[in-house]
Parts: structure tokens; sequence; C-alpha cells
């Protein structure tokens, strides 16, 4: 179990280099099912791991010049304030049990892992669609204003996904990028990285306190995940980047399905 969690950090960081972004969406499921972390423990793990890597991503595409640290800041200010509150003092207050009638329970853990596999079926969607052709026909089509409360509302629900998920919601961010800032498309990748390496660190540092942490393990699987990234990285200038993403939006909407169903079919046996 312990090497299959090992080796599948290695493939968050991978997708993350070859791709841009989608790994982490994986990050949570591969900490509760191979690793046998509690699910809210595991989103905070998440948030530790994708900021991580997703700062190293950034990083990388930096040195390229393709990322806009002013729009990472301006855009990201709504969203990291909204994951460090989620974090800090939302998160703590939600019971271990949300709802009991005496014929089911829906406790946190379930509803944490319930909403983190919606999150897959959104996200895999958003990979398996050409994106970037459909967001170029509109980019170029469109010469409206950027909508600055359009902008903040994004930044509030990517902190959201981020500060109750542990998930970077990249798929969210670089349509936000492209077409409400209107920057090019491999720097709305580096951007986003940016911004959610932000909003993922900080987040992290709001659960500090309210959980025991395992450091070496953490950073373990960390650092795996972060040379992930340098061989993904390798591998994207020998490989198709949109092929891949959509093959592996598929392996994510499989994922997602299997988790759902799993999580209802336990709450189904324990009534």
């Amino acid at each position: 179990m312990g090497i299959a969690g090992y080796l599948l950090a290695a493939v968050v960081g991978i997708s993350l280099g070859l791709i841009g972004g989608g790994g982490s969406i994986l990050t949570v499921p591969i900490l509760v099912y191979v690793m046998g972390i509690n699910p809210v423990l595991a989103t905070s793990y998440s948030l530790f791991i994708v900021g991580s890597t997703s700062l190293v991503g950034a990083y990388n595409n930096y040195r390229n010049g393709w990322v806009n640290i002013k729009i990472a800041l301006l855009f990201g200010l709504s969203s990291i304030t909204t994951v460090f509150i989620t974090r800090k003092i939302l998160m703590p207050l939600i019971p271990p049990v949300l709802f009991s009638n005496g014929h089911f329970t829906i406790t946190q853990e379930l509803a944490t892992m319930v909403l983190f596999a919606v999150l897959m079926l959104l996200a895999s969607i958003a990979m398996i669609r050409n994106t970037a052709e459909e967001i170029s026909l509109v980019e170029g089509a469109s010469d409206a204003p950027t909508k600055l409360f359009t902008l903040l509302i994004y930044g509030i629900a990517v902190g959201l996904v981020t500060g109750f998920l542990g998930a970077g919601g990249g798929f969210l961010l670089i349509p936000a990028l492209v077409l409400l800032v209107k920057i090019p498309m491999k720097k709305a990748i580096g951007t986003s990285l940016l911004i959610i390496a932000l909003n993922s660190l900080i987040g992290f540092t709001g659960d500090i306190g309210h959980f025991a942490i395992d450091w070496k393990f953490l950073i373990i699987i960390t650092l795996i995940a972060i040379a992930g990234v340098f061989m993904g990285g390798f591998l994207s200038k020998k490989m198709d980047g949109e092929k891949l993403k959509k093959a592996f939006g598929w392996f994510v909407l499989v994922m997602g399905i299997y988790i759902l169903v799993k999580e209802l079919f336990s709450l189904n046996s324990t009534q």
C-alpha cells in the first residue's frame, strides 16, 4: 500500500509537469484510499502537497516568461483570503456528524469524499473538452473589459474549493484568466499555478494547530511529487500535451464515478 501511494504521488507531479495541472485532483483520493489517511486530514495534507508542487511548476513557467505575477496577486487576493478563512475558522466549526435521522448518518468525512467526487467529474469534463480551442475562439471574438466583480466571485469560488476540498481548482482558474483577464493560454496556465500555490500553502497555514501533522510522511510524499514535476516537464517535450490531457481527463472521470458510487454505497450499507 505504501509503495503504491508513493508511486501515485509521483504520478501527481508527472501530470502537473506534463499538462500543467490536473494531477492535484488525485491527491486526496490517493491519501484516503491508498495511504489510509482520514479524509478531512487528507484535505490538509493535499494543500501542502499541491501548493508545493504548484510552486515548483509556477517557477518553471516563470523562467519561460509564462507567469503574470501582478495578475496572480490581484486575482489571488480574494481566493487566498477565502482559503485562509475557510481553513482557520470555518472548517473547525463543521461537526463530525452533519446529519442523522436514525436510518442513515452523513458524516463530514462522507460529505468530503462525495463533494470531491463531484469536483473530479467537473474537472474531468473540463480536461476532456477541447478547452484551449474553445477559449481561443471566444477570446478572439470578445473585446469586453475585465469585470472586477466577476473576478472577485471567481476568486471566492476557487478559494472555497481549495479550502474545503484541498484541490487546486485550476479548471476554474484557467478559463477565468483567459476570458476575463485576456492573457494567453500558456501564461494563464503558469499564472494559475502560482495562484494555486499561494492559495494552497496559505490555506495550509490555517490548519496548523488544528491537526496532528506527520511531517516526515508529508515531506516525503511532497518531495516525490516534486520529482515527478521535473520528470513530467522532461516528458512534455516528447509527448502531445493535449492528447495526454484528454486521456487523463477520462481517467479522472472514471475515478470520480468510482468514488461517488463507493461512498454512496457505503452510506446505503450502513442504513
